[in-house]
């Protein structure tokens, strides 16, 4: 095993990817079986994902023929009880153990502050939060057994960083979703690191995206959102690659209740200099 294997690689583990058919799913469930995992990925549409995962095999191949990595798919809806433990029981059947988590699966509702809708709230808590928290919570037996002192088992949380700077946009339901699941990731680091499980969250910036496709489906589009982030430009796949190999291989492994700002230096953004 190489050096760089040694530290980013995650070859033999098992993960669960929600979400995985597109968007930042996407890009975690690649670079997880490009560093040589068995990726399993879920979305409400198995078509999606089905169409994903068969890419993804198909690059792998292609690209990386001695790659251990593969990915599979299955339906899933975290939005309802009765979703995850139908997701978890799947999930199950094929593997015994599971390593790695990531909880991916979001959605968002945007309108003006004053009209707003009641509903908007329920469905979009439903999914990014309590669905979170049920699948994790489903799947704990799974992780506590995959963890070991030196390796632990990983969760990773998707936030945003509209869950962490006051920005609204619209989108309050998912912008106080995201802080609590920025909270929680805290919160269950804590509680459960002494059973060799880590949680840590990513807070990305504009990425492209279905959840962002109004603002950057187009090149031109990203180009002109990119001008208002500090660093100049809006997120790429390998900066999610990056710090989900970071994350999951050895070099996480001491790692947990942080949630990175994947977000092009939007955080730390207050306005212009007090004095030019």
């Amino acid at each position: 095993m190489g050096y760089l294997e040694g530290l980013f690689g995650v070859s033999g583990k098992t993960a669960l990817v929600t979400g995985g058919g597109t968007g930042i799913g996407r890009m975690v469930a690649t670079a997880l079986a490009e560093g040589g995992a068995r990726v399993f990925i879920c979305s409400r549409k198995l078509d999606v994902v089905e169409k994903t995962a068969n890419e993804i095999n198909t690059n792998l191949m292609a690209n990386n023929p001695k790659a251990a990595g593969s990915v599979e798919a299955f339906v899933g809806d975290v939005g309802t009880e009765e979703g995850v433990v139908a997701l978890a029981d799947a999930i199950r059947e094929q593997s015994p153990n599971l390593d790695i988590l990531v909880n991916n699966a979001g959605i968002t509702w945007g309108e003006p502050l004053g009209s707003f809708p009641h509903f908007a709230w329920k469905r979009i808590l439903d999914v990014n939060v309590t669905g979170l928290f049920h699948l994790t919570q489903t799947l704990l037996p799974e992780l506590k057994e995959s963890g070991r002192l030196e390796d632990p088992a990983r969760v990773i949380n998707l936030g945003s960083v509209m869950g962490s700077t006051p920005i609204g946009d619209g989108a309050y339901s998912y912008s106080a979703s995201k802080a609590a699941v920025h909270h929680l990731t805290r919160i269950l680091a804590k509680e459960l690191a002494k059973e060799h499980i880590t949680f840590n969250g990513f807070a990305p910036g504009p990425f492209q995206s279905n959840m962002t496709a109004f603002a950057t489906d187009t090149d031109e589009k990203a180009a002109f959102v990119g001008k208002g982030v500090p660093l100049g430009r809006i997120g790429h796949p390998d900066d999610i690659a990056a710090a989900t190999l970071f994350l999951c291989g050895k070099g996480g492994s001491y790692v947990t209740g942080e949630v990175i700002p994947l977000d092009g230096g939007i955080h730390v953004a207050t306005g212009s200099n007090l004095f030019g």
